[in-house]
Order: structure tokens, then C-alpha cells, then sequence
């Protein structure tokens, strides 16, 4: 009789030990993983907004207590950092083409590439897209801009190549399809690589 009351007795409370720490496992893992942290959300943002092989996008912010500043500030950083992801591709570029052809002097070509890539990618800002405009207005009372643009990787490489085809000094050794295959190869490790 003592053996078949103490049996229940001791499945029931090892039961209830089993469901106890069930939920308290779960329920300490909830707290510890957001404990210290929130989630933000950053408008403009994510992989739809990232580089892949046929078009440039970059985003960033601007802050302000003038709503128009702050639009302005935001247009000019995501210029700034789409300006400065192209040049860094293109320098990539300009490496591999030089250094796969035969030029005479390597060091003045890679400067006249790097000069009229330059020139080519300041008037190209001119022809970005908005692609995500977000403003929100801070509990401080400022006003701050999310911004993403994008320009289309063709037109880019149409323009340099009509400024680097026109060039004097460099028509004599310029092969478009070469510079061409080597602007691709860099644009698809950019996207590869997850882009920017």
C-alpha cells in the first residue's frame, strides 16, 4: 500500500519539476536575448537597397532642425558614399585593365584613367534615382532623413567609356570590350560579395 502511494506522488512531482524548468528555460532565454537590446528599424535600408552587378545604390541620413537641410544633408552623404563605392570599383577596374594590357607607361595611364573616372563619376551624380525617402521628426525636435539612391551601372559604363575612347593620349591602347569584360568581372564580386 506505502509503494503504490508514493508512486503517483513522485511522478507528479517530477512532472512538475520537468514543467517548471520548461518555462522557466524558456521564459529566462526570452529575457536574456532582448534584455539589454531593441530592435531599430533603419528606413531605407536592407538587402533591396544593397549594390548588385547592374546597378550602384547607396543610403544614408541627415539631421536637422530644417526639414529641407535635413533632406539636403541626407542627398548629399548618399551621394558622398555611392561616389566613393564607385571609385573604389573603378580603381579595381582600372588596376585589372592596366595591368592585363601592355601600356608603356603604366603609372601616367592608371593616373589619366583615374583622372577621367573621376570626372565621369561627378557628372553621373547627377543622374541618380531616388529610390526611398523617409523623414521622421526626433523627440528632440529635429528632423531626420532617410535616404537610398541608385544609378544604373550601362549608363555609368557608357560614359566612360565615351571619355575614355575620346582620350588622346590613351586611344591608341584603349580596348572597350577588355575594359568592358574587366568592369563586369569587378561588378559580379561586388555583388558576390553582398555588396555595399
Amino acid at each position: 500500500m506505502k509503494n503504490t502511494f508514493y508512486k503517483p506522488l513522485g511522478l507528479l512531482l517530477a512532472g512538475a519539476i520537468v514543467t517548471g524548468s520548461i518555462f522557466s528555460g524558456c521564459k529566462s532565454k526570452e529575457v536574456t536575448s532582448v534584455k539589454d537590446e531593441v530592435v531599430v528599424e533603419v528606413f531605407c535600408s536592407g538587402p533591396e537597397y544593397r549594390t548588385d552587378k547592374n546597378t550602384f545604390r547607396a543610403n544614408a541620413t541627415g539631421e536637422s532642425t530644417d526639414m529641407e537641410i535635413a533632406r539636403k544633408k541626407a542627398s548629399s552623404n548618399t551621394k558622398a558614399a555611392l561616389a566613393a563605392q564607385i571609385e573604389t570599383t573603378i580603381k579595381g577596374v582600372t588596376d585589372n585593365y592596366v595591368n592585363s594590357r601592355e601600356f608603356n607607361n603604366v603609372e601616367e595611364v592608371e593616373e589619366r584613367f583615374e583622372a577621367l573616372n573621376r570626372e565621369v563619376v561627378n557628372q553621373q551624380l547627377n543622374n541618380v534615382k531616388t529610390i526611398c525617402e523617409k523623414i521622421t521628426k526626433t523627440k528632440q525636435g529635429t528632423y531626420k532623413c532617410y535616404m537610398a539612391i541608385e544609378m544604373g551601372v550601362d549608363a555609368l559604363e557608357e560614359a566612360l567609356n565615351n571619355k575614355l575612347s575620346k582620350d588622346q593620349r590613351l586611344k591608341v591602347d584603349y580596348d572597350y570590350e577588355k575594359y568592358k569584360e574587366t568592369f563586369n568581372k569587378e561588378m559580379e564580386k561586388l555583388e558576390n560579395s553582398g555588396g555595399y
